[in-house]
């Protein structure tokens, strides 16, 4: 190929997704037109792991979360809670003050995960899951420059609107999430405004070290 000139690949069955925003299916097939125009290579290729891919990623942050985050117990350093009378009330009263909602949820997640009546039933496939997600992208990037898949699935929401359904806010993850899970860069930029106003962006994906 010449120096310009790419092999880009998309996800059809993420483009086709019955939950991504018309606004955002819209401009992504409007790029991909103007990319084929200007003597770029542009294929749709099947992801059969796509559904896989929050449950697979919330599963492994979350028992990252619980496992990490155990130091922070008020005795080392960080924040210590004044209203504890023993050693065991000191540990709850600075962890149920110092985390955030947010944290707390991720620990008890994570926790749960990790236990050893479940570490096998959810901890042990994800890890599996996230191997199949890599080989998969290893081997599309033999035979592609690029990965482009929308960033979100919906327009930008204002801050806070999903404070009171956090599972809606981690299924909005649904396209971000590949590159963590497979250790690979990636980098969103701006691509519109939806009807609403709020905007959206694509994302643009390489193979592992090539952030160049």
């Amino acid at each position: 190929k010449s120096s310009n000139s790419f092999k880009i690949a998309y996800f059809e069955n993420a483009i086709h997704n019955t939950h991504l925003s018309p606004d955002i299916k819209s401009a992504t097939e409007d790029l991909i037109s103007k990319l084929k125009a200007t003597s770029h290579q542009v294929d749709g290729v099947d992801f059969k792991y796509l559904d896989y891919l929050v449950p697979t990623y919330y599963i492994l942050t979350t028992a990252e979360a619980s496992s990490n985050l155990s130091r922070y117990d008020g005795m080392r350093y960080g924040y210590r809670s004044d209203s504890a009378a023993d050693l065991t009330q000191s540990y709850k009263a600075t962890r149920t003050e110092g985390f955030g909602t947010e944290v707390k949820r991720r620990i008890m997640l994570g926790t749960f995960v990790l236990s050893s009546g479940h570490y096998e039933a959810y901890f042990s496939k994800a890890q599996k899951v996230r191997r199949l997600i890599r080989d998969f992208l290893d081997q599309l990037f033999e035979e592609y420059d690029f990965l482009i898949l929308p960033t979100t699935p919906d327009t930008a929401w204002s801050i806070g609107q999903k404070n009171e359904d956090p599972t809606k806010a981690y299924l909005a993850d649904v396209f971000t999430v590949l590159a963590n899970l497979a250790g690979i860069p990636a980098i969103s930029i701006p691509l519109g405004k939806g009807d609403d106003g709020m905007p959206f962006g694509i994302q643009v994906m390489a193979r592992a070290f090539n952030e160049h």
